[in-house]
């Protein structure tokens, strides 16, 4: 089982959970709306050989929640000096989802900070239109995951609409605690999520605002495409094979959250890949 750390950094704690039987570093960044125990499955399968870290990141699960500061430069901001706490020169890395295009922003700045980069399933990688901002209210509306944000009157009923979205699917024990610890009763005594709408907005104006690949990197890739996930075609590829020079690309059963749905396999195709890059 991990243990919970807090950090303080520039007056924002940062929450995360820590794997440390083992000496190789990594960082595993969730995706929108979710927090660091997402990873639970795969800390657990890697802890004999890896160091893993799975932080909440900001405006999420444990950690600080400030009224604004939600664009890539903040988090970026914090996942450096989560690194300098930890003594890490360097790390492998891991992000799903918005998560993954985190980090590969990251990679672009710090290409250094990277052993590898794994990205599970990016979402949005490319900047979009301005005229798109026009549909951010019908995203919300619309993206299912996003519902738990919604104000539940109890949490049994909040725990109702989970039991139907994709990332629960199978509602196993790990999938339940998840989302337990995902949610919060409010001070009038109704439930939500504790990802924050202020950190939802301005994640999503940056994500369409900001591309997540502008330049040519080396480092040794990764990218993980579930079967029933978002990156389907070959269009949706282009962006990775143009930029990313030492790619490997792995399909992996399930769907978006195939992490959580299927981990099985998807735990084996990480480690594989791992261990190909720290054995040389």
């Amino acid at each position: 089982m991990p243990t919970r750390q807090t950090l303080n950094l520039n007056k924002l704690q940062l929450s995360y959970l820590e794997w440390k039987q083992a000496e190789k570093p990594l960082i595993a960044l969730h995706g929108l709306a979710d927090h660091g125990l997402v990873w639970s499955s795969l800390g657990d399968y890697l802890a004999p050989e890896y160091h893993l870290i799975a932080p909440d990141l900001r405006g999420h699960g444990e950690s600080s929640k400030p009224a604004q500061g939600y664009q890539f430069v903040d988090y970026i901001e914090d996942l450096e000096g989560l690194m300098n706490h930890l003594g890490w020169k360097d790390a492998h890395i891991l992000g799903h989802s918005w998560g993954a295009k985190l980090a590969a922003i990251w990679a672009t700045q710090h290409p250094e900070r990277f052993r590898s980069l794994i990205l599970v399933d990016p979402f949005f990688i490319d900047k979009m239109p301005s005229w798109f901002n026009l549909t951010f209210p019908v995203l919300y509306k619309v993206l299912p995951f996003l519902k738990i944000m919604e104000t539940f009157p109890s949490y049994e009923a909040a725990e109702n609409l989970a039991k139907g979205l994709k990332q629960y699917q199978g509602w196993t024990p790990l999938q339940q605690q998840i989302f337990q610890q995902g949610m919060e009763q409010k001070p009038d005594g109704t439930w939500s999520s504790k990802f924050i709408k202020p950190a939802r907005d301005e994640i999503f104006e940056d994500v369409m605002r900001v591309a997540g690949l502008t330049q040519s990197l080396n480092i040794p890739t990764l990218f993980i495409k579930p079967k029933a996930g978002l990156n389907r075609t070959q269009w949706q590829l282009k962006p990775y094979k143009t930029y990313l020079k030492n790619l490997k690309i792995e399909e992996v059963p399930g769907n978006h959250w195939a992490f959580l749905v299927e981990p099985e396999p998807f735990n084996k195709t990480i480690k594989e890949f791992l261990n190909q890059i720290d054995q040389g």
